[in-house]
């Protein structure tokens, strides 16, 4: 019967039902994520890196804090000769 709701043993949801309730599980997912028009993107928190540490750049890595957000882990050989990490906050593009 069209309207009413499934039991067990009826009939599997047509197609469409399918595809909206993917598109709407999908769409819930991609909200979850941070976007990636916002904040400081990998040169900029390079640029920023080399600016705190000069020396050369040796990696650059998008990862999660202690606190969940996101941050930029830049590993930099300083003219010293040392590797030093500089973690930039994504969204702000402060050191932390």
């Amino acid at each position: 019967m069209k309207g009413t709701l499934m039991r067990h043993g009826d009939a599997p949801l047509p197609r469409q039902h399918r595809a909206v309730t993917l598109g709407i599980l999908l769409l819930g997912l991609l909200s979850l994520l941070p976007p990636a028009w916002a904040g400081v993107d990998r040169d900029q928190a390079a640029s920023i890196a080399h600016h705190l540490a000069p020396g050369r750049v040796l990696a650059v890595e998008q990862g999660l804090h202690v606190d969940n957000t996101v941050v930029w882990r830049i590993k930099v050989l300083s003219t010293a000769g040392d590797v030093r990490l500089i973690v930039i906050d994504a969204e702000t593009g402060r050191s932390r």
